[in-house]
């Protein structure tokens, strides 16, 4: 059943304008947002295409109202990059949230389109139930990095991986190393 047949046809018309706007705001909100934008190499820059690719299925499935398990592959592939950066749950959702800011500013651009308002609706549902299947994998993931965490600390892994390098940490303990200056 089509809840907004119309609009996906208007989404799909301006899906490259669109699909432009919200990865250039998604990578925008990486340290090193300009490399993640400029750089389209796969090999030197994975998580610009990783999140490229991720956003652009998204989108994809949204505009022809896919079920609910298409979506969780491609937002794994986003998410997963997004729980290992130092973001809040709340900026690690939030680019699924702003497609709907997105779409209605591509739509208004010259000449404006004006989709059914119970569509718009029915997309906005849509969006914010991907937004919260996000913020699930978020959490999910967040959770395997505390208990990947929490196993190192208990093997005792972690002080290597914590204190730099391991040979530095010998070389401390024997007395060994570089003199000090006086």
């Amino acid at each position: 059943m089509a809840l907004y047949a119309e609009l996906a046809r208007m989404l799909a018309d301006r899906q490259k304008q669109i699909l432009a706007v919200w990865i250039a705001r998604t990578l925008q909100s990486y340290n090193s947002s300009d490399f993640f934008i400029n750089s389209q190499d796969r090999f030197a820059n994975p998580v610009g295409m990783l999140v490229r690719d991720g956003l652009t299925r998204v989108f994809e499935l949204l505009r022809t109202e896919a079920e609910a398990e298409a979506f969780v592959q491609p937002l794994d592939q986003v998410i997963r990059i997004r729980a290992v950066q130092e973001f809040a749950a709340s900026q690690a959702v939030v680019p699924f949230l702003e497609l709907k800011w997105v779409v209605r500013e591509v739509l208004n651009e010259d000449p404006p389109a004006n989709p059914p308002t119970g569509e718009l609706h029915h997309f906005d549902c849509a969006v914010d139930r991907v937004a919260l299947t996000a913020f699930d994998l978020y959490c999910q993931c967040r959770e395997q990095l505390y208990r990947t965490r929490i196993r190192e600390v208990k093997s005792g892994r972690a002080r290597f991986t914590d204190s730099g390098c391991p040979s530095r940490l010998a070389d401390a303990g024997t007395g060994g190393g570089a003199s000090e200056k006086s």
